[in-house]
């Protein structure tokens, strides 16, 4: 299967474009007057509820129509899905929001992360900033970044068993016994190679500075198209990443005797059997975060983001 899509930006020469330059061009796009809200936040998360109310009571001031819940509220689920809402505004960490563009992306709904968590690759505003940005939602002063996502189908045989929207990354890999995995990848229905392996990443831009980046990968600009393949602890076969051109498919699959799964997004992995193959293409659908930064915001940021991981708690 092969899936052609666009850029956002077209550049005859690159070396002729200027940050106000680029950010003009992805700004022209005219910004939809937002008119209802809904708030969505992790329930794990310490004064998640007090914080809910708190935004929802300052845009009901401002005149917009607001709800608040929480991850896997079914019945907030189907409004964002039945339009309802003009953006979703996700309270939590990456996590959140890779839940929040699994429902924000398929249902054309526009995504503002406001970091109560502790990694922020994904989200805009910090918790103590909430108040001034949001003024600025109202007005209308704010750029959308369009992020691509991916499909994954689990096909057995000639049958497909499932189809999963994907933000970050799809990983095929070992299960419960520890020995490599030999992980075979066609591209474009041709074959690439037969990695042994701890696992096989097939990853977006976004999710290159995720599992990929811990495994080794390159980072990549959030508004290309491409498909990162990154394998983890290759053992004497294929050990570099490879980016695949825009509008590539890659069908992944695990030989016979050997015990694997796949996972979504970091969700919970799903079993493959021997005739089973993971099949990763260009999603007809993207993501669209809310942005206040110039798009050099994510060059700027890497720096910061690589001289500590908040998870350990340890800083340097």
């Amino acid at each position: 299967m092969r899936i052609h899509a666009h850029a956002n930006i077209v550049v005859t020469d690159p070396s002729a474009i200027s940050l106000s330059g680029y950010n003009k061009a992805i700004m022209s796009e005219e910004n939809k007057p937002i008119k209802r809200i809904v708030i969505i936040g992790h329930q794990k998360l310490p004064d998640i509820e007090k914080e809910s109310v708190a935004i929802a009571a300052f845009l009901s001031e401002k005149g917009i129509e607001t709800q608040h819940g929480y991850l896997y509220d079914e019945a907030l689920y189907r409004k964002v899905k039945q339009g309802e809402f003009d953006l979703l505004i996700a309270l939590g960490g990456d996590g959140t929001m890779l839940r929040a563009g699994h429902l924000g992306g398929p249902s054309d709904v526009p995504v503002l992360g406001i970091n109560l968590g502790r990694f922020g690759f994904l989200t805009e505003i910090a918790r103590d900033q909430w108040r001034e940005y949001l003024l600025r939602i109202v007005i209308g002063d704010y750029w959308l970044e369009k992020r691509m996502m991916l499909c994954a189908e689990q096909w057995r045989a000639d049958s497909i068993l499932g189809k999963w929207d994907v933000l970050n990354e799809v990983v095929v890999a070992r299960g419960q016994i520890i020995r490599p995995v030999h992980i075979s990848a066609h591209v474009d229905g041709r074959f690439l190679t037969t990695y042994v392996a701890d696992a096989l990443i097939a990853s977006t831009p976004t999710g290159s500075t995720a599992y990929a980046l811990a495994a080794g990968g390159p980072i990549l600009p959030p508004e290309l198209r491409n498909i990162l393949l990154v394998p983890v602890a290759p053992h004497l076969s294929l050990d570099r990443a490879i980016v695949l051109a825009e509008g590539s498919s890659v069908s992944i699959s695990v030989e016979v005797d050997h015990q694997a799964v796949f996972s979504i997004d970091g969700q919970l992995p799903i079993g493959l059997t021997n005739d089973d193959r993971v099949l990763v293409y260009a999603s007809p659908y993207i993501v669209k975060f809310i942005r206040f930064q110039d798009p050099g915001y994510f060059y700027r940021n890497l720096t910061p983001h690589m001289s500590q991981n908040p998870s350990t708690g340890n800083h340097r």
